[in-house]
């Protein structure tokens, strides 16, 4: 099969498997000009969570959070957990324009629970709550491109019912 690719259509394939390492994405289809090619790479790795006060976010994959992309959060966030996005992409807060949201500001999350989708490169990338809690704060407007590392949402992770 990769054989019959061109060392141009090789390059292009290394350049996609190191995009979606980069990314932390756990499968990619591209097609162009009649050539398909699909990606899947399982890292095991889930969205980047950190400790919301934390100088620094911790990262869902092996690349560290640049400084200049180190977000800042309010002062209240003390004690609470910080969902981050583990990709750039677009941030969706429900699965279709006419569907309610995953999610409100309020509600009691389980962890796995689907608070969102970041859309890259035409893949939906569900992401779930890695606490039990109750979401304090949406960090991020529906439709809006999102940053890696970038704070979507603020969990208490210890709510009173």
């Amino acid at each position: 099969m990769l054989n019959d690719a061109s060392g141009d259509q090789l390059a292009q394939i290394q350049e996609l498997v190191d995009f979606l390492k980069r990314n932390n994405l756990t499968e990619l289809e591209v097609e162009r000009e009649g050539f398909r090619v699909r990606l899947r790479h399982e890292t095991g790795a889930r969205p980047a969570v950190a400790a919301a006060g934390a100088a620094d976010f911790v990262s869902a994959g092996p690349h560290a959070l640049a400084e200049s992309a180190t977000i800042p959060l309010p002062a209240e966030t003390a004690g609470k957990v910080t969902i981050t996005s583990p990709i750039v992409g677009t941030f969706y807060r429900s699965a279709s324009p006419d569907a309610d949201p995953y999610v409100e500001e309020g509600d009691l999350v389980k962890k796995g629970q689907v608070l969102c989708i970041v859309e890259a490169m035409k893949l939906m990338n569900e992401i779930e709550s890695e606490v039990d809690g109750r979401i304090v704060k949406i960090l991020a407007e529906s439709t809006k491109p999102v940053e890696y590392g970038q704070p979507l949402f603020l969990i208490d992770p210890t709510p009173t019912s």
